[in-house]
């Protein structure tokens, strides 16, 4: 980061001014002039943001993206610091073992309403504040509550909505606006930007072998064209399986130049797993490689037309081998062979195509199709609160101004020069928004790496020198305890994003004394494309919260009645902005639920202080979050009913000092039966992605029940605390 471009990122060139003209001058509303007083936070500038003037909950509750005044360029934010060599080119590469990214540090897999909790670090300067949890004197009484916090007070009319009130716009730095101006373009447009700008520059550093942005769009064009040839039209729906490497980017942004709607396929996923989103999401067209093939071709049966899933006309694979240099791309089939790997894959049969040929037949002409901000732009699957899945409806302003404004958040950002240490799954809509969207969009490089192995990481940051580095607490712990983590040069990070569970204060003081770089926490769900709310990275934050919402982002916490509540008074966190999903795919019934009068419901309790600085005190569901991974226990239980020794079982999560929380089965035998837990393991691991199947098993002779006989987990977990 250091010195930005002058030219706005955030608007699009028919809308920035000319380099003489005059700056807008917005009037501030009495209460941001209040805000603005230098004596409201001590030690830090905390003034209100220059675009004052708030969207209005029509604006935010619709499609459409309010018109208002955009972010300051980081030229403007920031123009002290100093760049680092930008894009230096490496020594040596660290070796291409890995290919799928494992279960248990990998991040946040798709969260749905069952949010994936976030937060982030504290002004620069400034020792951070510990949030107080809420006590009984801040419950709900007979004491009124704040003046700010009733979020009804303002309206005159009885039947007028409630004004919701935003005091954590008081605490924005100058440098972030409080609303931006979100163009009505698709995604791959940051893809044109960037290679119109800077189309010598890095786009994809993959293990030794780099892509120019002019070669990426090359590759992404051809491919485009590819899709056509084999008659995918728009809105039918891609499926990509994917590891991390630069297919995975190329395919996301071919796809989504013709119009076609991306399914990103969580590459884990067992036979029936995937056959169910393959089905759901009705795809005619799915993209992976060749170790993933022979589960590929189970689902879909020796006669694919007659199959399990019959709409699915196109099997388009590639292997890694063809994303690495030279001589690893000679080596790596050897490797593969030693290993015991043998791809016997019928091309030119059942629709199977090979990536290679594909692109190599195909024409790089640009494809230009008129796409606009509402068009679907892809479905990303999470559970739900029976552990179904269900295809979350993102549009493309969905993923373009989630994109914005995480970079307006990260205003030290600069423009052409950033390196993204890519560990986190780009299938995950944390990995696609804050690394490989927010990356095409700042013509950064994003440094590739297929799962997270931290002797690797070590070494990639060593070489490879990013400045940003999104992940999951479990990354960031597993760094801190390497034996090489004191003898490595971590200097060249600067932020870190940190999302999908909680992130121990501990963690955020060793990772950022050891780097010298900013960890922040932020609080999203796959619903909202995901991030919602943060701390600051350079600016106050609260330890213990999840920080305020993002530009745009409304926030507040609602009663089961579905009023809002005051300060510091537990409830459902709800959030409405230009983020949040258009609904859940085939399934308006699931969608009612969640999305109320504008409002999406995340079914997480927690509450607001005063400075509008939000915690999370519990979540309404049983989701259990390991590794970054949302794992539904129904899921697991209904596997274990499965097996023919089993008569009841329970899963829950319980504390884990790595993954964050760890799944634990409680199982009762049949009379006469027996199973050992090493046995129950392979029977879940047949059947279950690895990051779901129980780490524990205690075996009872009954567990606890309700007098109609649903299982009390509740029950089950006071009995572990006890233990513990």
């Amino acid at each position: 980061m250091g010195k930005a471009d002058p030219e706005n990122p955030l608007v699009p060139e028919d809308r920035q001014k000319p380099a003489n003209s005059a700056p807008d001058k917005t009037p501030l509303s009495p209460r941001q002039e209040e805000a603005a007083a230098p004596q409201l936070i001590e030690a830090e500038p905390q003034a209100a943001p220059s675009a004052g003037a708030e969207p209005s909950e029509e604006a935010a509750a619709t499609d459409e993206a309010p018109a208002t005044k955009a972010a300051p360029s980081p030229a403007e934010a920031e123009s002290s610091e100093e760049p680092a060599a930008a894009n230096a080119a490496p020594e040596a590469e660290p070796s291409a073992e890995a290919i799928v990214p494992e279960a248990a540090p990998a991040a946040a897999s798709a969260p749905s309403a069952e949010a994936e909790q976030s937060e982030v670090p504290d002004a620069a300067d400034a020792a951070p504040e510990a949030a107080p949890a809420p006590s009984a004197a801040d419950m709900p009484g007979d004491e009124p509550a704040p003046e700010e916090a009733v979020a009804s007070a303002a309206s005159e009319e009885p039947d007028a909505p409630p004004v919701i009130p935003k005091p954590w716009l008081r605490h924005y730095p100058l440098e972030i606006p409080a609303s931006l101006d979100y163009p009505n373009h698709g995604i791959p447009q940051f893809l044109m930007n960037a290679v119109e700008k800077f189309p010598a520059n890095e786009a994809v550093h993959f293990l030794g072998k780099s892509l120019t942005y002019r070669e990426l769009y090359d590759h992404t064009c051809r491919l485009a064209n590819g899709l056509i040839s084999l008659g995918v039209n728009r809105g039918d729906r891609v499926a990509i399986m994917l590891p991390n490497c630069p297919q995975a980017v190329i395919s996301y942004y071919a796809a989504l130049m013709i119009g076609a709607v991306v399914v990103q396929t969580n590459p884990l996923y067992v036979e029936r797993e995937l056959e169910h989103q393959l089905k759901d999401s009705g795809a005619t067209t799915i993209i992976t490689v060749d170790l993933f093939y022979e589960r590929l071709a189970n689902v879909r049966g020796e006669l694919p037309e007659a199959g399990a899933v019959p709409k699915l006309r196109n099997a388009i694979i590639t292997s890694l081998k063809d994303g690495l240099p030279f001589p690893k791309n000679l080596l790596y089939p050897l490797k593969q062979r030693k290993e015991g790997f043998k791809a016997d894959i019928p091309y030119g049969r059942h629709g199977v195509v090979s990536y290679k040929k594909l692109l190599s037949s195909s024409s790089n002409l640009p494809v230009l199709t008129d796409i606009h901000g509402g068009d679907l732009a892809q479905l990303q699957y999470t559970g739900g609160t029976t552990g179904t899945p269900k295809g979350v409806m993102l549009t493309h302003r969905n993923l373009v101004a989630n994109t914005m404004q995480t970079s307006a958040w990260c205003y030290r950002v600069k423009d052409g020069y950033e390196r993204f240490l890519a560990a986190l799954p780009l299938f995950h809509v944390f990995g696609l928004t804050v690394l490989m969207n927010f990356s095409v969009m700042r013509a950064g490089s994003l440094v590739l790496l297929p799962r997270f192995e931290t002797e690797t990481v070590l070494d990639t940051i060593s070489r490879q020198q990013p400045t940003l580095f999104p992940g999951a607490p479990t990354m960031y712990v597993a760094l801190i305890n390497h034996k090489n983590s004191a003898s490595t040069d971590l200097s060249s990070i600067e932020a870190c994003i940190s999302g999908s569970a909680a992130l121990p204060l501990e963690v955020q003081e060793q990772f950022e004394k050891m780097t010298g770089g900013k960890l922040i926490e932020g609080y999203g769900l796959t619903e909202a494309s995901p991030v919602t709310h943060a701390n600051l990275i350079w600016g106050k934050r609260k330890i213990g919260t999840i920080g305020m919402p993002f530009p745009d982002t409304e926030a507040a916490i609602f009663s089961p009645e579905g009023k809002p509540l005051p300060a510091r008074e537990v409830g459902e966190l709800v959030i409405r902005g230009p983020q949040v999903m258009k609904g859940y795919w085939n399934n308006p019934k699931e969608t009612e639920i969640v999305l109320r009068d504008g409002w999406l419901h995340t079914g997480d309790l927690g509450y607001m202080d005063e400075d509008g600085f939000f915690t999370i005190v519990d979540r309404i569901k049983d989701v259990i979050i390991a590794g970054g991974f949302n794992i539904y226990p129904r899921e697991v239980e209904e596997v274990l009913y499965e097996h023919p020794a089993v008569m009841e079982a329970s899963v829950l999560g319980v504390k884990d000092p790595y993954r964050g929380e760890t799944v634990k089965a409680f199982v009762v035998l049949k009379k006469g039966s027996y199973v050992s837990a090493a046995q129950l393991d392979v029977w879940c691991r047949q059947r279950l992605a690895a990051f779901k199947v129980p780490h524990l098993y205690e075996f009872r002779d009954s567990l606890p029940k309700t007098m109609i006989g649903k299982v009390l987990r509740r029950k089950l977990m006071e009995e572990l605390e006890k233990e513990q």
